[in-house]
């Protein structure tokens, strides 16, 4: 009869254990009051372990209370710092839906996911208020199938974007929320990013790309699975199986954006010819593409920050975003011409201004930074978000599909006439690194 009981313990503990893996839904109440029955309490000792699977991961003090009577809602934490919120989920889609504010002094609160993926512009509420909002983030690992994987640099090892967790950074003047309901949903449409530095969600500040930025103008219908990474080439994409990865998880009617040069037409092994081998491999890029029954989608690559004496931007992509363009129409494929739209911002705001859209930061800037920062490839949060706005007038005018996941009241985006520098407003995470992306 023991051995009976023992055998039956062991069979519920394994079916117990399955169900868990299964678990589609997490549900967390903020705060320090009693959760309603179906929901984890997350209070403000709460703090993330691998036992737990879930907890906050703060950068300063967090705040705990309570605002009304309401079971779920009626509490929550806030902080004058950004805080991270992470929950270990199997790779997949994931629905998230957010109840923010609740504090009796308001809130104003930015919600960016995984590696600082800008997912919500500031959330405000008024006193003791909250509003909910609904985000869809992409969770995976450099896993494909059985027995293959991406060949990660050691770089990107510890980046959020490649861990077992789903992350969530809550900032802004006064960062607030009450409750977070996460749920796995499959076959959600998707947009995937190829790329290099100036497309990949850049891990750091000062540091940032347009594809980082892009999910904030996207309605909660579409996801966005940015695989894009710093020095990146066609043919280093393809042998390090990011293309394989991106393939082995597209389905019908997901949409694979590639934006590749900057690298390609450096001397080296993975250097490609512009009319030749460059749109050779961006023309089997767009055939796997289309095997899988995804849309193609090709970006001319941003000009770097280089000006003549008239106060032009000089081109140093050479051929490469004209032999693009005669690949979008040879292919009967979408294009969006960054290229063209970031001549007109850099050139909008001249050679001087221009600074301010790129990392250039004067010693000290920064803990730790004795010398200034001076890269005329890589974005800021500013020069990243205008070109985000770019690259949905360009969907916009030339792909009505897609236009269709834009949020509604988007304006219309001008490139020759940028939204203010002095008023542009980017709560910093808490990860700074100094060391310059690859590529350039």
């Amino acid at each position: 009869m023991k051995r009976f009981n023992l055998f039956i313990l062991i069979v519920i503990g394994f079916s117990q254990l399955a169900l868990a893996k299964e678990k589609s839904t997490y549900r967390f109440d903020f705060g320090s009051g009693k959760p309603v029955k179906g929901w984890t309490a997350v209070s403000a000792n709460s703090v993330f372990s691998e036992e737990n699977g879930y907890g906050l991961v703060p950068s300063g003090e967090l705040i705990s209370g309570e605002s009304s009577n309401q079971k779920v809602t009626g509490d929550f934490l806030s902080s004058d710092r950004p805080f991270y919120f992470a929950v270990s989920v199997p790779e997949g889609c994931y629905r998230v839906s957010l109840t923010l504010g609740g504090d009796p002094d308001g809130s104003a609160t930015f919600v960016k996911a995984e590696s600082r993926r800008l997912m919500l512009e500031e959330v405000k509420t008024g006193a003791g208020k909250t509003v909910q909002k609904t985000i869809l983030v992409d969770v995976r690992t450099p896993k494909i199938g059985a027995g293959s994987q991406i060949k990660l640099k050691d770089r990107e090892l510890g980046y959020l974007n490649w861990d077992n967790k789903l992350t969530l950074e809550f900032n802004g003047h006064r960062p607030c929320v009450a409750a977070v309901e996460i749920q796995k949903v499959d076959r959600m449409p998707t947009i995937f990013l190829a790329g290099n530095s100036t497309v990949t969600d850049q891990e750091n500040e000062p540091w940032a790309s347009w594809g980082q930025m892009f999910p904030a103008f996207l309605k909660s219908e579409v996801v966005v699975a940015n695989y894009a990474e710093s020095g990146e080439t066609l043919l280093a994409f393809k042998r390090e199986k990011r293309l394989e990865k991106i393939l082995s998880v597209m389905k019908p009617g997901d949409y694979l954006f590639m934006e590749f040069a900057h690298n390609d037409q450096k001397p080296g092994g993975n250097h490609l010819d512009a009319f030749t081998t460059y749109k050779d491999e961006l023309k089997y890029y767009i055939g796997e593409a289309r095997r899988k029954g995804g849309i193609p989608v090709l970006v001319t690559s941003t000009n770097r920050r280089r000006f003549d004496e008239n106060g032009q931007i000089v081109n140093t992509l050479e051929d490469f975003p004209e032999a693009m363009r005669q690949t979008a129409q040879e292919e009967k494929v979408s294009l969006v011409d960054l290229n063209a739209m970031s001549k007109l911002f850099y050139e909008a705001l001249g050679p001087e201004k221009s600074k301010k859209a790129f990392v250039h930061y004067p010693a000290n800037t920064y803990p730790g930074q004795d010398k200034p920062l001076a890269d005329d490839t890589h974005f800021n949060p500013y020069g990243a978000y205008e070109l985000a706005r770019c690259v949905v007038e360009g969907i916009r005018r030339n792909i009505p599909g897609l236009a269709n996941y834009l949020k509604p009241g988007i304006a219309e985006f001008n490139p020759s006439q940028p939204d203010p520098v002095e008023t542009f407003y980017w709560p910093e995470s808490p990860s700074v690194n100094l060391l310059k992306p690859d590529g350039n």
